[in-house]
Formats: structure tokens, C-alpha cells, sequence
């Protein structure tokens, strides 16, 4: 009984980390296409903080209960960029993930500093931090993954010439039968959590530097 009661502590814990981890990673999307003169996150309503702007049901409830999950993508028009818009459309990509490990950099320096007294200790906020430090950092690993739709396939169209980023775009239409083969047969915890791992190892560096 014990065992079902931290599942369902940690359950608790982990819907509002979930709820900010993807509010913010989708919020960055669109505040970065915003920098680069694309108005169209702001015509759809996504440079908004409330979480019911973002969600998508099934992938937040993936992230939930696998620690890999997405949100309803930002539409972006990067004819609207300024400047190259392939490198407009790698730093839109780049910002999702990258807002997730700064989230999580921020959790281990609120723990840190809730660890050496310097805030009052709460076990509430250490669990909910703890939940929202893995969180972030998995579903940054997630996203880093080269496959459309996620943020990393974007990443790399910008490194690859255009003949071979169209042939990344064109997987886009196999990706959801890639992602579920990959989880049912569990190369998807293969590929995420040596990423993860290295995520977490380099947030924890800089948080003692910072």
C-alpha cells in the first residue's frame, strides 16, 4: 500500500510540473518566432502562459506517466522572419528545449538554496521540484530527437542542405508509427535517457557555478 501511495504522491506532483514544463516550452516557441517578426503565434493565441492554450491531451498525459510527451505545436510562417529562415526556424526549435533545461536549472538552484537553509525547507516543494526537474529534462532529451515533428528534426534540416532536410520533413508523415514502435519496444528509453543523463549532469555543473 505504501508503494501505491508514493505512485500516487508523485502522480500529484507531477500534473502541475507537467503543466509548466509544456506551457513554457510551448510559450518559448512562440516568443522567439515573435522576436524574428512572425506575428502568428500572437494571432493564435500562443504567447500565453495558461497551460489551455498548449495542451494536447494525449501527449500531456504521455508525459505524465512516461516522461516523454509534447504539446500542441506553435504554428509558425517563417517567410515572416527576418534574416535566414532556416536559421529563424533552428532558434524557434532550439527555444522549446532550451526553456525546459533553464527550467530545470532553476528548480536545482531553488532546491540548493532550500537545502542550505538559505530558503525555509518544505517536503511538499522538494518533491514538486524534484518532479519538475526530471520532467523538464526529459522532455527536453524528447524533443532533441531528429524526428518530425519534434524540435530536434528542425535543428537539424538547418545543418543538412535542402535536399536532405526535405527528405527529414517527408518523415513527418511516419513519425507518430515511428514513436509508438519506439516506446513499445523500449528503444525509446534507449535513445532519451543517455541524453537525459547528460542533460542532468550539465545542469548540475552550472548550478554549482552559478
Amino acid at each position: 500500500m505504501s508503494g501505491l501511495n508514493i505512485n500516487i504522491q508523485a502522480l500529484l506532483y507531477s500534473i502541475p510540473a507537467v503543466l509548466l514544463a509544456l506551457t513554457f516550452h510551448e510559450f518559448s516557441h512562440g516568443l522567439v518566432a515573435s522576436w524574428l517578426g512572425d506575428d502568428t503565434p500572437r494571432l493564435q493565441g500562443r504567447l500565453s502562459l495558461n497551460p489551455l492554450r498548449h495542451l494536447d491531451p494525449i501527449g500531456t498525459l504521455m508525459l505524465i506517466f512516461t516522461r516523454f510527451g509534447w504539446a500542441k505545436p506553435v504554428m509558425v510562417n517563417p517567410l515572416r522572419f527576418r534574416g535566414n529562415i532556416k536559421v529563424g526556424m533552428m532558434l524557434v526549435a532550439l527555444a522549446g528545449p532550451l526553456s525546459n533545461l533553464f527550467l530545470a536549472l532553476i528548480t536545482v538552484i531553488l532546491s540548493n538554496l532550500m537545502g542550505t537553509g538559505v530558503l525555509p525547507y518544505n517536503p511538499y516543494f522538494a518533491e514538486f521540484f524534484y518532479q519538475l526537474f526530471w520532467i523538464n529534462i526529459f522532455l527536453a532529451a524528447f524533443n532533441i530527437i531528429p524526428l518530425p515533428p519534434l524540435d530536434g528534426s528542425k535543428v537539424l534540416a538547418m545543418l543538412l542542405p535542402d535536399k536532405y532536410a526535405e527528405k527529414v520533413y517527408s518523415m513527418g508523415q511516419y513519425s507518430i508509427l515511428i514513436l509508438v514502435a519506439l516506446s513499445l519496444t523500449g528503444i525509446m528509453s534507449m535513445i532519451i535517457n543517455p541524453i537525459a543523463t547528460a542533460f542532468a549532469t550539465g545542469i548540475m555543473i552550472i548550478s554549482g557555478i552559478v
